[in-house]
């Protein structure tokens, strides 16, 4: 499989594929496709699909299999960018449960929990998130830009709430209360960071759609306060 990521800020890949290659997606990440691409629907069983309701994906996802020579094309769903990322038995990789866009067959897609509870709840990125083992290529999609950063043991990052995108299985996710009642109460940044710990690989998001809601409520129309007699 080749791929060739086009769109600048409105973001597609393109994916050829060899005779017999497939390509595994969520159910309406497909933009459009050669006619000699296959679909299939498929569960995966009853533990991946109870895995998915948890993460809030389709509880199907879609395969796309090439039947000579094919092309198909996934785009991002909301304004940013697409990360390609290679997955190998030695590196997987946890992820943000909007973050996956596509992945090849051989790439496995499966549920994570957080193990701290304070993580979950405090965090901003919740308690499921998304594991991608495995082998082969998978593309993420990214609010914003996205910066990589790559971290040595005991070597920590700490980030506000909905920009961690994906970080390698070996890194650590914790919480940090923000310090000083002054930070607290006017500094806007809420009242916990999340601290990620190497060693391994960060992926970082400049948008998430989280704070982009909130960049647009002021331009929202309000409410009327006014009612009928």
């Amino acid at each position: 499989m080749k791929y060739e990521i086009q769109g600048n800020n409105l973001p597609v890949v393109i994916c050829t594929m060899n005779d017999g290659e497939t390509m595994r997606t969520e159910s309406g990440s497909m933009s459009w496709m050669s006619p000699n691409m296959e679909m299939s629907t498929s569960g995966g069983g009853i533990g991946k699909m109870f895995g998915r309701l948890f993460t809030g994906e389709n509880l199907f996802q879609n395969l796309y299999t090439a039947h000579g020579q094919g092309m198909i094309a996934f785009s991002a769903s909301f304004p940013g960018s697409i990360r390609a990322v290679e997955i190998t038995p030695e590196r997987p990789v946890i992820v943000q449960k909007s973050a996956f866009l596509a992945c090849e067959d051989s790439v496995e897609l499966s549920v994570f929990f957080q193990k701290k509870l304070g993580a979950g709840f405090f965090g901003g990125e919740g308690f499921i998130m998304q594991k991608l083992s495995g082998s082969g290529t998978a593309f993420l999609e990214i609010d914003g830009s996205s910066v990589e950063y790559e971290l040595g043991a005991g070597q920590q990052i700490l980030i506000s709430s909905g920009h961690l995108a994906m970080m390698d299985e070996t890194c650590s996710l914790d919480i940090q209360q923000v310090k000083g009642i002054k930070n607290l109460v006017f500094g806007g940044e809420g009242l916990f960071n999340t601290v990620i710990t190497g060693p391994g690989r960060v992926i970082l998001q400049t948008m998430p759609l989280s704070k982009f809601a909130n960049q647009l409520i002021p331009y929202l129309p309000q409410p009327s306060n006014t009612s009928s007699n």
